[in-house]
């Protein structure tokens, strides 16, 4: 039975419509870059993560997080899901749901679907060892909705959880996983099947939506030896009323403009504001809030939701610091106020 399922998961992901974008849509984005190893790199090229005297202390640090406080991370609002799953197959309301970190719930045209989903505890090769988890997730797994769709931007371990990827694959055959070029294997070795692949500029249509994988600036990685061998990205999903933006994990680049003037404006954008210090390490591949603010305002987001916060132990700076900054940046912007979101996690709000 077991084979038969992934067999039809497998048949079910080759229907999936995926289509590159031409020179004459509007769409249209460069595919990824390669350097001359044949590895995927970025736009402005390798990224600098800092010289060793930066990088060594910094994961000691991480490993020494078992005994840091959580003194300033996220409140937890826990969500029972029965909301969620009264309004799956609503085509007129839309919500979006923080689970915590960077793993948002989307309702939109009677859809539902998954950024990012990671509801383990360390999000590394091992227990016990590396960031831990400061604030349990919103929802309980088998409180969720039926969940349509999932989409990854990359490969680390607080990106692509395995564990959560491989329940929710068991939970439904029919979810997809949408991932960036490179990815399916791993998710193919571990029993999820209905996985597509997707390069920049590449396009999926779902019900009536349609699965964009776009630029971003980052990098991938899981073990020693396979450094930007897959590909990451970051993700919109537009219906016919309702538009969502997920930035995936990116520092600030100009792609932010293209995107904006391609495919904005956005109802919603989810954009991470955490993981900054130290800045000589984290600069190129994360943002601060201030520029989560200005990559929000360049896509022509209406409303902005603070991601990839307070919820593991990933960096240096304090847990309550990149909600106060976010705000403080958004304040003087078209942005301030109500258009700038910073959830309790679990907590739900419609748009």
């Amino acid at each position: 039975m077991k084979i038969l399922a992934l067999l039809l998961a497998l048949i079910s992901a080759s229907l999936i419509q995926v289509t590159q974008a031409s020179e004459d849509t509007m769409a249209n984005f460069t595919k990824a870059p390669l350097d001359e190893k044949g590895l995927f790199t970025n736009v402005k090229g390798e990224l600098s993560q800092g010289g060793l005297n930066v990088r060594v202390p910094f994961l000691l640090r991480r490993f020494g997080t078992y005994f840091r406080s959580s003194n300033g991370a996220p409140t937890l609002r826990k969500n029972d899901g029965a909301a969620l799953r009264a309004n799956a197959l609503n085509k007129e309301k839309a919500t979006v749901t923080w689970v915590g970190h960077a793993t948002v719930l989307v309702q939109m045209h009677g859809v539902t679907f998954l950024t990012d989903p990671i509801w383990s505890d360390w999000p590394s090769p091992m227990a016990y060892i590396g960031p831990r988890r400061f604030v349990e997730p919103g929802i309980e797994i088998d409180n969720l909705p039926k969940i349509d769709f999932v989409v990854v931007s990359h490969n680390h371990y607080d990106h692509l959880d395995l564990p959560t990827l491989k329940a929710l694959a068991k939970r439904s055959v029919d979810t997809k996983f949408f991932v960036p070029l490179g990815n399916a294997k791993l998710l193919n070795s571990q029993g999820v099947a209905n996985v597509t692949e997707m390069d920049w500029g590449d396009t999926a249509t779902y019900q009536d939506l349609t699965i964009h994988c776009l630029p971003t600036q980052h990098w991938s990685k899981r073990s020693i030896s396979d450094t930007r061998k897959t590909l990451w990205s970051s993700w919109a999903v537009t219906g016919p009323e309702k538009r969502f933006y997920f930035a995936g994990d990116t520092g600030y680049f100009p792609g932010f403009k293209e995107i904006g003037e391609k495919l904005g404006p956005f109802d919603v954008a989810a954009m991470p504001i955490g993981a900054y210090e130290p800045t000589a390490m984290m600069k190129a591949s994360h943002m601060d809030p201030a520029e989560s603010v200005m990559a929000s305002l360049d896509i022509k987001a209406k409303h902005v939701l603070a991601i990839h916060f307070g919820t593991f132990d990933l960096s240096d700076e304090p847990l309550a610091e990149p909600p106060l900054l976010f705000r403080e940046a958004a304040a003087t912007t078209v942005l301030a106020g109500d258009k700038t979101w910073v959830f309790d996690v679990g907590e739900t709000r419609p748009f």
